[in-house]
């Protein structure tokens, strides 16, 4: 075992053919999904048609990757306009499931999946679980949301697909999730990190081991995390952490998945999924290598093709490792929408984490509140300490994180650091900003 805790990589003769492209293969068959793509979205999304001639642009135009450039990009305003079905390029009897968004934040965004669309992504979410160590056999135990939300059911299909046993909990309840865990001999769980944290602290409230139960994979997708929260992840529980990467808009979970001989970022499925990183003020397309927003079109969708959607999701795309032909992107760092401005200066909540993982006797629950008295930005962060932590200590914590967050992220924070237990758990995507700004 070394440093990293890496797993053993897949065998050869486990691997799709979707894996086994060289790069020419791989690049010959993304040029013919983006045609398709294109064409299928021009001659059956009215908003597409309207896009591409906006800017004079004909499918047949499309003769090379780069060509993708001269296209406009869609964004989530785009699918909210177009509620709940105008963005389908089939008849709606084709599309034979439908999910959507929360719609918090304004109309819900719809996507659908044709038969054929379901079973790509059933496809991929197997090859995600086999490439983070998963095998046919294993128990599985899936603790994301299920309903209109993707990531249970998407988790669900793709661990049926590989062959595992399924144990469909869902979230909350989270004394049973441990037992369940307990008494099915789960090898794998699907879940936030945030969720698992919070399973992990009823297992230790009982006085169960983490590093005594049958886990020994977790695929933590829905929200960013850290190398921070991996090593604490794995320390803590023996597990490997592993990162799995989705959004509802281009499939759900499963467009890119950390293999675990590695764990250096996202091996992207470049044979359903092109992607693309562009300067998010100016739109201009970046080389590999350099960070920026990151921008997917679909290469095999058919209910739902999107064309050059913008996640908001931050990241840079690197060189294939255990998947060469494939490029990996980053570990997301932040999201343009989920980025603080505190005194001129951009703030993520993932830097924040890096920073208390790094200080003795605080944990991974955290919350970040701004507030602006007096007409200035104020961040506070709370923090939960380790059990073990005595209250006379919570102030030196305190103070040496908040010298910390001004020395490496550039800002003034105010840190209060709260008993175990004294922050709201979440089901589901951990809230890690609170704005009192326009309160």
């Amino acid at each position: 075992m070394t440093e990293r805790f890496l797993g053993e990589a897949c065998p050869p003769d486990l691997l799709d053919d979707g894996e086994r492209l060289s790069v020419d293969e791989l690049k010959a068959r993304q040029l013919a999904g983006l045609q398709a793509s294109v064409r299928a979205a021009y001659e059956n999304v009215p908003h597409y048609r309207a896009a591409l001639d906006g800017v004079g642009f004909k499918p047949g135009e499309l003769r090379e990757l780069s060509d993708l450039g001269r296209l406009p990009f869609t964004d989530k305003q785009d699918l909210r306009d177009n509620y709940p079905f105008g963005m389908f390029a089939v008849p709606r009897e084709e599309v034979v499931r439908v999910h959507a968004s929360s719609g918090t934040t304004g109309r819900p965004t719809v996507v659908g999946y044709t038969r054929r669309d379901l079973d790509n992504w059933a496809d991929l979410m197997a090859r995600s679980i086999r490439a983070a160590g998963g095998r046919a056999g294993d128990v599985c135990h899936i603790a994301y949301g299920y309903g209109l939300f993707t990531g249970g059911l998407g988790a669900h299909y793709g661990a049926e697909r590989l062959g595992c046993t399924v144990v469909p909990v869902s979230g909350g309840m989270t004394g049973r999730q441990v037992d369940l865990i307990r008494d099915f001999g789960a090898r794998i769980i699907m879940v936030t990190p945030s969720y698992f944290l919070a399973i992990v602290d009823e297992m230790i409230a009982r006085g169960i081991d983490p590093r005594e139960t049958s886990l020994e994979i977790g695929l933590f997708g829905a929200e960013p995390w850290t190398e921070q929260m991996r090593t604490e992840v794995e320390s803590k529980t023996g597990v490997h952490a592993v990162d799995i990467y989705g959004l509802s808009e281009v499939m759900g979970p499963g467009v890119a998945q950390e293999c675990v001989e590695t764990k250096d970022g996202l091996h992207i499925w470049e044979d359903h999924f092109y992607p693309e990183i562009i300067d998010p003020v100016t739109g201009e397309v970046l080389p590999d290598g350099e960070e920026g927003e990151l921008v997917f079109t679909t290469l095999t969708k058919q209910a739902f093709p999107v064309l050059r959607y913008r996640t908001r999701d931050l990241t840079r795309l690197l060189p294939g490792t255990a998947r060469p032909a494939m490029r990996r992107m980053e570990k997301i760092t932040g999201r343009t929408d989920d980025m603080m401005i505190v005194r001129g200066v951009n703030v993520f909540p993932t830097q924040i984490e890096e920073q208390l993982l790094l200080v003795e006797g605080l944990t991974p629950h955290y919350l970040c509140i701004l507030t602006r008295p007096n007409r200035l930005d104020e961040l506070t962060v709370q923090v939960e300490a380790a059990p073990d932590l005595p209250a006379s200590s919570y102030a030196s914590a305190g103070a040496t994180l908040s010298g910390r967050i001004k020395e490496r992220i550039g800002v003034t924070a105010a840190v209060e650091v709260l008993p175990p237990h004294a922050l709201e758990r979440s089901l589901g995507k951990a809230k890690r900003i609170r704005d009192d700004r326009e309160r």
